[in-house]
């Protein structure tokens, strides 16, 4: 398979990652505002994705970032309803803070060694150019008188 076609295929499917994550994650959003935001996480991750593991390190950073926003969006939901919420919209609100959070560390610290693996690789092929270090000198020896 060529390795550009491989790239595509990585892209689309992180892509579709981030749409259903922000999906899940803000419930209230359109057909519309997910084809929207699958559209610009292609495009972003078209312009950051070097290679597969940087499309994939992206598409992790950007989940773990919508999971922080899953608590918000919940809030906000239950809070657009008006009133007081009640022991049940509480307890989806405890739910929701405690697992957005725990997977936003999970995704987050994934995504980061993601990321510090492909700068491991990309600093390994990279060719060493630099020279080496001229011999240091040694301080003249002090005169007896």
């Amino acid at each position: 398979m060529p390795s550009s076609l491989i790239r595509s295929l990585n892209l689309a499917m992180g892509a579709l990652v981030v749409a259903i994550g922000a999906w899940l994650a803000w419930n209230s959003l359109s057909g519309y505002g997910v084809a929207a935001l699958l559209f610009m996480a292609a495009s972003f991750l078209w312009w950051q994705g070097r290679t597969v593991l940087h499309i994939w390190a992206w598409s992790t950073l950007l989940l773990g970032v919508e999971s922080l926003a899953w608590p918000i969006a919940t809030m906000l939901h239950i809070r657009s309803a008006g009133g007081e919420p009640s022991d049940d919209e509480m307890g989806a609100i405890l739910s929701a803070t405690l697992m957005g959070l725990f997977s936003a560390v999970f995704w987050i610290a994934f995504s980061y060694g993601l990321f510090t693996r492909a700068k491991e690789r990309s600093d390994s092929l990279r060719p060493q150019t630099s020279s080496p270090a001229p011999p240091r000198r040694q301080p003249p020896a002090l005169k007896k008188r």
